[in-house]
């Protein structure tokens, strides 16, 4: 297996996993039944950092659709070297990072995470494109 698709399915797999944190806070805040039912009006808010979790979550999956199909294409396109591994490895631990700082409420070391991502991003487009 290639680097480039092992970290496309690392961050597939963390991606799928950062809805746990503010369930887990929903749970703390309403219970487990209100939890499983339908949302209200009147449901108890989350917690601020819960919030949070959410926009970073629906960041990262917004951002895993652009990602994704680069680092496939790196690999279909038999593009894929050093820099593009590393690259998308720098992605995963960028998007990891962007969603414990979103998490915890830093927003300039959480601009500074996503912009990481972006670039990566850009790598991998150039790449395919043929221009890097």
């Amino acid at each position: 297996m290639s680097q480039e698709i092992f970290w496309l399915a690392a961050t597939a797999l963390m991606t799928a996993v950062f809805w746990i944190p503010y369930v887990l806070n929903r749970m703390a805040a309403r219970g487990l039944m209100r939890t499983l039912g339908n949302p209200e009006e009147n449901d108890a808010p989350h917690a601020a950092w819960a919030e949070r979790s959410i926009k970073a979550h629906r960041n990262g999956i917004e951002n895993f659709v652009i990602f994704a199909p680069l680092a496939l294409s790196v690999v279909v396109l038999g593009n894929g070297d050093s820099l593009t591994a590393t690259a998308c490895m720098i992605y995963f631990f960028a998007r990891l990072a962007h969603f414990v700082v979103y998490t915890a409420g830093i927003p300039g070391l959480r601009t500074i995470c996503f912009t990481v991502g972006w670039i990566v991003q850009a790598v991998l487009a150039l790449r395919v494109m043929g221009i890097m």
